[in-house]
């Protein structure tokens, strides 16, 4: 069982993310986060995210920023060419090999969706969880719940993130990780959570597995 995150493990969408933080910011007035600080919240559920970038805001302002967010996030039509290079090609390799592939993501379902439709790739994956559906990173919860739907044992599973948050869920979860740091973090930043390898891009799992 290998359960990747989504966003900046599968699909390059970091900064598009990023800028769609910074946009619901400036539309309510609110301090602009520098880039780090919106990427340092990706991999949580979206109101996570908006109550850790903006405590100081009431409920109301909070949410007015998450559907402020989601307009501007959907606003882009994404496509397979905005996943990694050679990441399609990947699933349908480990797919086709016997692995059971899952996501376990900070993304709403809606969001989640309509990226694995608008990139083909929503038949390679056994299961999916998203944040408005279970807790939020790095609770373990979503990753127990696609352990117990599929039966995987959690020596056999694998967590494969680009965040801290997504590290973090593993080892709440006691199961193992490997580290991509195409994505949030840095390398640097990912090895203080004892990630088995970092790797740059994921389509390195191919070489090891």
């Amino acid at each position: 069982m290998i359960i990747f995150d989504w966003d900046g493990t599968l699909i390059n969408s970091i900064d598009w993310i990023t800028s769609c933080l910074q946009h619901a910011a400036i539309q309510y007035d609110c301090p602009i986060p520098e880039p780090q600080a919106a990427k340092d919240v990706i991999g949580l559920s979206i109101y996570r995210a908006m109550q850790t970038l903006f405590p100081e805001v009431d409920e109301q302002t909070q949410e007015q920023l998450v559907a402020c967010y989601s307009q501007k996030y959907f606003s882009k039509q994404i496509s397979r060419d905005d996943l990694f290079p050679g990441v399609y090609e990947m699933l349908v390799h480990l797919n086709g090999t016997g692995y059971q592939l899952a996501v376990a993501t900070g993304k709403t379902r809606a969001g989640l969706q309509e990226a694995l439709q608008a990139t083909g790739t929503e038949g390679l994956f056994c299961i999916t969880r998203c944040a408005d559906e279970t807790a939020s990173k790095p609770d373990p919860r979503m990753l127990r719940e696609i352990i117990q739907h599929t039966n995987a044992a959690k020596e056999r599973s694998l967590m494969v993130g680009d965040s801290i948050h997504d590290l973090q869920m593993a080892l709440n979860a006691h199961i193992s990780a490997i580290a991509v740091s195409c994505g949030t973090h840095s390398e640097e930043f990912l090895q203080q959570y004892k990630p088995l390898l970092c790797l740059q891009q994921p389509t390195e799992l191919l070489n090891i597995i």
